[in-house]
C-alpha cells in the first residue's frame, strides 16, 4: 500500500501528465512514492517540479534506449544534457567532476510554461511538509537527504513484458510490486545473469547499482 498522501500523489501525477502533454514519448509515472521515498543526491536536493522535470529527462532517455548516466547513475553525461535542454532545463556552468550535468535548472520560459502546475505542486508539498512535521516532530527532508553512501537510492531500469520501462529504486520495488498501467503486469529488474548473457550492448541499457 502506498504511503504517499493522496493529494500529493495526485499533484505529482498531474504535474507529470502536464510534462507528457509537451513531450508525448515520456513514459507514465508508475509510482510517485519512488520520488518521495529515496533518490540519488545527484538528481537534486529535494522534491520539486524542477526535480520532477529532471526525472522526466531520465524517463525519456530510457524510452529512447539512451544511456544518459554512468558511475552508478551519478554522472550525468552530455546525452542527458541534450534531452534536458529539449525539456527546458539548462546547465549554466561547466560539468561537475562527480555528477556531470546533473544540476540543471529551469529556463525562464520553462518556468513560465509550467507556472500553474508548479504552484499547485508546491502547495501540496508544503501541506505534506506540515503534516509530516506535525506527525513526527521532524520536517520532510527530501529524497536526497536520505541517500546514504551505500548507493541504495540509485535508480535502475525496471521492465515490463509488454516492452515499457521505468527507473526505480530497488528498495522501493522490493516493498510492493509496481504494476504497468498498459497491461497490468508487474515491472521487474532484469536478472543480471540473463543480462550478462545478452552481451555488452544490451547490458548498457540497464543502469548499474553502485
Amino acid at each position: 500500500m502506498s504511503t504517499t498522501p493522496p493529494v500529493l500523489a495526485a499533484e505529482l501525477a498531474a504535474a507529470w501528465a502536464d510534462i507528457q502533454r509537451h513531450h508525448s514519448e515520456l513514459p507514465d509515472l508508475a509510482a510517485p512514492e519512488s520520488l518521495i521515498g529515496e533518490s540519488s543526491s545527484a538528481c537534486g536536493s529535494g522534491l520539486s517540479f524542477e526535480r520532477l522535470l529532471h526525472e522526466a529527462v531520465h524517463g525519456i532517455a530510457a524510452a529512447r534506449g539512451i544511456r544518459d548516466t554512468s558511475r552508478a547513475g551519478r554522472y550525468h553525461n552530455r546525452r542527458f544534457l541534450a534531452i534536458a535542454e529539449e525539456l527546458g532545463l539548462v546547465h549554466p556552468e561547466e560539468p561537475h567532476p562527480s555528477s556531470g550535468f546533473s544540476l540543471v535548472v529551469l529556463a525562464p520560459e520553462t518556468r513560465r510554461r509550467y507556472r500553474p502546475t508548479m504552484e499547485r505542486l508546491q502547495r501540496a508539498l508544503k501541506a505534506y511538509d506540515a503534516a509530516t512535521e506535525t506527525d513526527t516532530g521532524g520536517s520532510f527532508r527530501g529524497p536526497a537527504a536520505r541517500h546514504g553512501s551505500s548507493g541504495g537510492g540509485v535508480r535502475v531500469k525496471a521492465v515490463c513484458d509488454c516492452g515499457r520501462n521505468v527507473r526505480v529504486v530497488p528498495s522501493v520495488l522490493a516493498q510492493a510490486p509496481i504494476m504497468c498501467g498498459a497491461c497490468g503486469k508487474p515491472f521487474r529488474i532484469p536478472d543480471p545473469v540473463v543480462e550478462a548473457a545478452a552481451g555488452p550492448v544490451e547490458r548498457e541499457a540497464v543502469a548499474a547499482v553502485g
